[in-house]
């Protein structure tokens, strides 16, 4: 470190960190981070998520992680849980798809349904 401005920009990042881990969210995006997940490739599609909500400002989307979420040959499994709707699991996940749920399900309400549990193009 530097400079006093270096100082500020690190601790503004830190702060945008914890806020996408704020539980007053109205949608929480689960990834599962247990071994099978990161051993599938979850850690990439994390960071992809939290990437692209950070760059589109998105403030009421929360991400986590989670252990095993109990179906390991679908991973790398993204859970989205909005208010009032229904949990949707995404499965096979990547990065590129991660980013496209954000668009698509999370900024636009369209499900990405091929990339959901029980569609034959996973």
């Amino acid at each position: 470190m530097k400079s006093l401005d270096e100082l500020k920009k690190i601790r503004e990042e830190a702060i945008k960190n914890i806020d996408l881990r704020d539980t007053n969210k109205s949608t929480r995006i689960v990834v599962g981070m247990a071994t099978c997940g990161i051993s599938a490739g979850a850690r990439p599609v994390l960071s992809a998520l939290v990437e692209e909500i950070s760059k589109r400002n998105l403030k009421d989307v929360q991400v986590v992680q989670t252990g095993c979420i109990g179906m390991c040959r679908y991973e790398p499994i993204v859970e989205v849980y909005k208010q009032g709707e229904e949990k949707v699991t995404y499965i096979y996940m990547n990065p590129e798809k991660a980013r496209r749920v954000v668009v698509e399900h999370i900024v636009n309400g369209n499900i990405v349904n091929e990339y959901t549990i029980g569609s034959e193009e996973n």
